[in-house]
């Protein structure tokens, strides 16, 4: 089932995302996980892709088990950087080849030793191949709360997000913020600017400390100063930090639905135990 469509229908959705792999070794752990996270019976779950296509094979295959063995609606990521636009097309061949028709269209981190490869330069020029490759599929992407890391200024930001958009994207999805009003700002700037699909708001649960440096380095998130202290408090505790960043989550969540944002994205990390936690913790709110 496509994306837009769920999105459509249902007044509020939660998804998770999981991620493939890098080596065959752990192919079946990660298996396991998502088997466990599409028994929460989310509306729909996705999968990413590494850079460079370093995961494509997986990503592919967790995606395939996800829809098919699982019945969960799925949506396939897809990073252009240091890829040729020969990979690309290989990819969304196998992923049609597959049924999966949701994905993610993203430029992607640049590799430590630089951009190698220059078919494409941003990911609107990764749409607009996607388009006119497979013009059926449902295309979504991604956007910055915050402004993108390596954008000077948040119009300029907004300019590009809207150029993805009028490419044909169906809907986007946030980067993990940590401070509900930061989004509520966001979507109010994007709506001016005449941006009017669905922005689906991802929610990062942080359950150890480590992830909060790398949560900023790699979203240019701000963490508020309440969560820090969470963090300082309890950061040393596995199990307590854990449940600290579940209930941070989940509390963000119901913020969210209240004040009218009802499409929530979770970076579950993998992490079953996470997922389960925010869905107990939604019972009553999702029905």
């Amino acid at each position: 089932m496509k994306i837009s469509e769920i999105l459509k229908n249902n007044e509020v959705t939660i998804s998770f995302e999981v991620f493939p792999p890098k080596t065959d070794d752990k192919y079946a752990q990660v298996e396991e996980a998502a088997r466990k996270i599409a028994a929460l019976h989310p509306s729909f779950m996705s999968v990413t892709y590494g850079a460079g296509g370093g995961t494509s094979k997986n990503t592919a295959s967790i995606a395939s088990d996800i829809q098919n063995r699982y019945g969960t609606p799925v949506l396939a990521h897809l990073t252009c950087v240091s890829s040729t636009r020969e990979t690309v097309a290989r990819q969304i061949a196998l992923y049609k080849s597959l049924g999966i028709e949701n994905v993610l269209a993203l430029r992607g981190d640049i590799p430590k030793e630089g951009r190698t490869v220059f078919d494409y330069a941003h990911a609107v020029d990764l749409i607009h191949d996607i388009r006119e490759q497979a013009p059926d599929l449902c295309l979504g992407g991604a956007c910055y709360p915050e402004g993108h890391v390596e954008c000077e200024r948040p119009s300029d930001d907004l300019d590009h997000l809207k150029e993805k958009c009028d490419a044909g994207l169906s809907f986007l999805t946030t980067q993990m913020f940590f401070d509900n009003n930061t989004m509520y700002n966001f979507l109010y700037r994007a709506r001016e600017k005449g941006i009017t699909v669905p922005i689906l708001a991802g929610i990062m649960p942080i359950t150890n400390r480590k992830q909060v440096a790398r949560s900023v380095s790699l979203s240019g998130a701000t963490i508020p100063q309440r969560f820090r202290m969470m963090v300082d408090r309890f950061g040393e505790d596995p199990k307590a930090m854990q449940q600290v960043g579940i209930i941070y989550a989940s509390e963000q969540i119901i913020d969210l639905i209240s004040n009218g944002v009802t499409h929530i994205h979770v970076y579950s990390m993998n992490k079953p135990a996470v997922a389960a936690g925010i869905m107990a913790n939604l019972s009553e709110v999702l029905k």
